[in-house]
């Protein structure tokens, strides 16, 4: 049985390991290292059989251009490979939504395929006026799940990620 529940400081090594092995050693390691240790509003879960971690979430702060609007940002998600194709992604990301609508979150933001992130609620960001920070992002796939939508800018705006997402875009 799975249980998804918040990171705790005992599971960074576990979560260490799924993301190596889940993003072959790419740059979400060291962004999940940095956010750690940089970014007080980090919110982090884990999915958890029988005391093996196999799954891991983070949400963290993204900021409009010109507006006082925070929302938060999901990146990365990682599964283990063995444990994948089983709904563990999908509870952890309904794990995270539910928590930050319940503490008030107006809208996260997220950079992924178009085809998994819309059963959440996600749509292309597009329909509110709000574009990534990088270029080249498909519109497709910046999405966006709006929980207040009277928060955000009539005049949309240029959603930004912590400073320690650059270096893999």
């Amino acid at each position: 049985m799975i249980a998804i529940r918040e990171e705790r400081p005992h599971d960074l090594e576990a979560v260490r390991r799924i993301n190596e092995i889940a993003f072959e050693q790419g740059p979400e390691v060291a962004i999940v290292d940095e956010l750690r240790k940089s970014c007080r509003e980090y919110c982090s879960f884990v999915a958890v059989d029988q005391d093996i971690v196999v799954g891991h979430i983070v949400f963290t702060p993204v900021t409009l251009d010109g507006s006082r609007v925070t929302g938060m940002g999901l990146a990365p998600m990682a599964v283990l490979p063995s444990y994948q194709n089983q709904g563990i992604g999908f509870l952890l990301v309904r794990q995270g939504l539910q928590h930050l609508q319940q503490s008030g979150c107006p809208f996260v933001i997220v950079l992924g395929h178009p085809e998994y992130y819309p059963r959440f609620g996600f749509e292309p960001a597009s329909h509110y006026k709000l574009k990534s920070q990088w270029d080249g992002v498909p519109d497709e796939a910046f999405m966006v799940v709006v929980f207040d939508r009277d928060v955000l800018p009539g005049e949309g705006g240029i959603a930004r990620y912590r400073a320690e997402f650059d270096e893999a875009m």
